[in-house]
């Protein structure tokens, strides 16, 4: 029987534990923390969006980063499957926008400790408050794991399982990856994903607090379109925020070198020419307003004194006075705000971490390291990251579930 050790009891973790367990693995999980799951417990804003109903073409999709490393991961143990599990464990799931999936009651306790009894019903014995300091090895293989506190634990098998940098309050601290490099795996440089955006331009503080729902988002890096996407956003005290820029912040690699602008459409739905006959039409029918008055129809407020400033059309002149030209330049100022970023809202903010494990030194068949036998790696260790809607928890699960099915070659 091997003897196997998971480092990590996040969703991974835990997963790749309890499989390991039923492949009839002697398995010991190790935690930094005097709980499992802690991280888990913030995902989906305390909900858990534990995957998405789309199916696995559309979840490689939305990788970011290596997705194709992912094809036997996902398809090994898929979204159906994950679900099924969780029925079976007793936890009932529901569908919501966008194909997202969530536990009937909204709470990620019920996920945690639904995975923590599998794990343990399968024979995991999970050992708290026990961070580990290296894997030791031997001509090539692993040996065994040396805890912080001078303890030697041999075995067969090491599943590195301990997240990213993202949320390190949760113990999400970056471990993994000093592991990883002293058994000379390189590292991509690790930065934060799926974090808010700061951003340059004043005006933007103005409108904190402002959210906007059905809105375009297009990120240019040195005039190349790099994403556009609809959905929805909020304006913050230090610049952008919500699912929309979220997704985008994961496509932002260097702001010192890359030339970034995002390009905001408030009306993505309308071409020009449809934007400009409904302004006609909204002018129409408030002739005896002025400009700004007349927007209240069209735009929240804060967001029309925006626009009349960026516009350039005085807010108090007569909305009948307006020429065709002025109009015409509202319509591509209303389709073409220009935002700056200037930096990612860091680690502290950013729900996952981009980089981390090159995957070009793993096995995708079976999250097993190509330069020491018996060494695999399962979740957000690795250089793979994904936008939100369910995506990053099943590249844990899977890639957790893979590395836990497969035997040491």
């Amino acid at each position: 029987m091997d003897k196997v050790i998971v480092v990590g009891g996040g969703p991974a973790g835990l997963l790749a534990a309890a499989t390991a367990a039923s492949f009839k693995g002697n398995v010991t999980l190790l935690e930094k923390n005097k709980e499992v799951g802690k991280k888990l417990l913030l995902t989906g804003n305390g909900r858990c969006n534990v995957t998405n109903t789309c199916d696995m073409e559309e979840h490689i999709a939305n990788v970011v980063h290596n997705k194709e490393f992912l094809y036997s991961a996902f398809y090994t143990f898929t979204n159906n499957d994950l679900i099924n599990l969780l029925h079976k464990l007793g936890v009932k799931t529901k569908e919501e926008k966008g194909g997202r999936v969530f536990p009937l009651t909204d709470k990620a306790i019920d996920v945690v400790k639904a995975l923590k009894k599998y794990a343990e019903d399968n024979g995991v014995e999970i050992q708290y408050s026990s961070p580990v300091n290296s894997v030791i090895t031997q001509n090539g293989k692993v040996k065994g794991v040396l805890l912080e506190n001078g303890a030697e634990l041999l075995c067969d098998k090491v599943i590195i399982a301990t997240g990213g940098k993202s949320y390190p309050k949760t113990g999400s601290t970056g471990d993994g990856y000093k592991i990883a490099e002293e058994l000379g795996h390189k590292i991509i440089e690790p930065k934060p994903a799926l974090t808010p955006l700061v951003i340059k331009e004043p005006w933007v503080k103005e409108l904190q607090g402002l959210a906007l729902k059905g809105v375009e988002l297009t990120l240019w890096e040195n005039k190349r379109q790099v994403f556009s996407e609809t959905g929805d956003m909020l304006f913050t005290h230090y610049g952008i925020s919500g699912p929309l820029v979220l997704s985008i912040s994961g496509h932002i690699k260097d702001l010192k070198v890359g030339n970034y602008q995002i390009v905001l459409n408030l009306f993505p739905h309308l071409s020009e020419k449809e934007l400009d006959v409904k302004l006609q039409e909204l002018f129409t029918l408030n002739s005896r307003k002025i400009f700004i008055n007349s927007l209240e129809a069209l735009l929240p407020k804060r967001m029309a004194e925006i626009v009349v400033k960026g516009s350039k059309i005085p807010g108090d002149k007569g909305v009948n006075q307006i020429s065709r030209e002025e109009r015409n330049n509202l319509v591509k100022f209303l389709q073409s705000l220009t935002l700056t970023p200037v930096n990612l809202r860091g680690f502290s903010e950013a729900m996952v971490t981009a980089g981390g494990i090159d995957v070009k030194e793993v096995n995708p068949s079976t999250m097993e390291s190509k330069l020491v036998k018996g060494l695999y790696f399962a979740g957000e260790v690795l250089d793979v990251d994904a936008y939100t809607g369910g995506f990053n928890l099943q590249i844990a699960f899977s890639t957790g579930y893979l590395a836990g099915a497969s035997n040491p070659h």
